[in-house]
């Protein structure tokens, strides 16, 4: 077995003492369910080729890898590329999984996909491919949330999914997290909970981090096309952890590579306000799983905060926590204030405009890339694009252009005729 690679098929869903199914009774027969469909669909050449057709052809992928000249020039030191997974259908990478785990939906005759939300860019992916596929689709979010990204609200409910608020708690992602496990234990005959990141009781955290692996196996191909060799350093931001398990996966046994994931340190570590997970979070079981969580002494999860709606979870993947006891992956964090300072830069040099989450990723290349060669090559992944936070943004940034459009468009009625 290779050094840093889990089967957890064979380790009853661990990664090292983290993963495992710590669930209700009554949810162990739909997870063992899940996990055998998902081995048979993995062995079906059928199933797999449908998959790959459809992240072409639906998706739009391979997502092109973008070598940023002017932030190259601008910071100085290593060669920087950008993976554009914003430029996939619905902006964001969590599609990749949406449409694997919609066929297997379909694989195991369900009528129906319930998913939680936080940025949004799940339940709209969710809500896609239940469109596309033909499901009936809830999506549970945080009330806090759907304030904060009413953009992805609107095109869920478009796409005819129910949006229902989750009033209790933190009112954020957590909650929904809880909502949605709930409706599930609810409804297990129809109904098919789609996990969006590497969390939750097994088998979830591998099926989640297989179709996102996509996004490394791409970076390997495009890279080497475009500079003959593997890069030096990746860099991602981490929630709960499946955009950045989805570039670093395939590149786990290339030692000579550093990976970087980025977590949110909100307002400041010293402040308590911020969800970086390894600075100062415990060992426990939550949710399903064993990793590491902001939590009390009684093992309550804490109130978190970051800027970015989709890093705002106490939790992180269980294999996460692995390659961070490994020494494997490197765990930084960036504050809400230099992630929208490395969101200004991206938009001034290179006219892109960059999720806030996929922001904080930026902002650890803007502090790693100086103090490297110009020989050094440093890929980060734009895990989505920044349209959903457009409110956010404008907001902390005090647009007063933007203000008064708004305060115009209520004036007018805008939503009553």
């Amino acid at each position: 077995m290779k050094k840093y690679i889990v089967d957890s098929f064979e380790s009853e869903g661990h990664f090292g003492p983290y993963g495992g199914r710590y669930a209700p009774e009554m949810l162990i027969p739909a997870l063992v369910a899940l996990e055998k469909a998902y081995r048979e669909a993995q062995q079906d050449s059928s199933f797999v080729a449908e998959f790959e057709k459809l992240l072409a052809t639906y998706s739009g992928r391979p997502t092109p890898l973008y070598f940023a000249e002017n932030l190259t020039r601008k910071l100085g030191g290593a060669r920087i590329y950008l993976k554009q997974e914003g430029l996939g259908q619905t902006g964001s990478h969590k599609i990749n999984n949406a449409i694997g785990q919609a066929l297997l939906a379909r694989r195991m005759g369900k009528k129906r996909l319930i998913a939680e939300t936080g940025a949004g860019q799940h339940g709209l992916a969710t809500a896609t491919v239940a469109a596309r596929f033909g499901f009936e689709c809830e999506i549970f979010m945080g009330e806090l949330d759907m304030k904060r990204q009413r953009p992805n609200v609107f095109w869920m409910e478009q796409l005819g999914a129910k949006v229902t608020p989750v009033l209790y708690g933190t009112r954020t992602l957590k909650d929904a997290v809880n909502e949605s496990i709930k409706n599930w234990i609810e409804n297990l005959e129809t109904t098919h909970l789609l996990v969006g990141s590497v969390v939750s009781a097994h088998p979830y955290p591998t099926i989640v981090r297989d179709f996102q692996s996509v996004i490394g196996r791409e970076i390997r191909d495009q890279i080497m096309e475009e500079e003959g060799r593997l890069p030096d350093c990746l860099i991602a931001c981490v929630g709960g952890g499946s955009n950045s398990l989805g570039m670093f996966y395939p590149f786990l046994e290339d030692e000579g590579i550093e990976m970087v994931g980025v977590e949110a340190a909100g307002l400041g570590i010293e402040s308590g306000k911020h969800s970086a997970r390894f600075q100062g979070g415990k060992k426990g079981i939550v949710e399903g799983y064993k990793s590491y969580f902001l939590q009390d002494d009684d093992g309550q999860t804490l109130t978190t905060h970051s800027v970015a709606a989709g890093l705002d979870y106490a939790g992180i993947g269980p294999e996460h926590a692995w390659l961070h006891d490994l020494g494997r992956i490197e765990y930084t964090h960036a504050t809400d204030q230099e992630a929208l300072e490395a969101l200004k830069l991206l938009l001034k040099t290179e006219g892109l405009i960059p999720a806030l989450e996929s922001a904080h990723a930026v902002a650890e290349a803007v502090k790693r890339s100086p103090g490297m060669g110009s020989d050094q090559i440093i890929v980060i992944n734009l895990s989505g694009r920044g349209d959903k936070d457009i409110f956010i943004v404008a907001e902390v940034l005090k647009d007063k252009a933007w203000l008064e459009f708004l305060k115009a468009k209520v004036k007018e009625g805008y939503g009553d005729q």
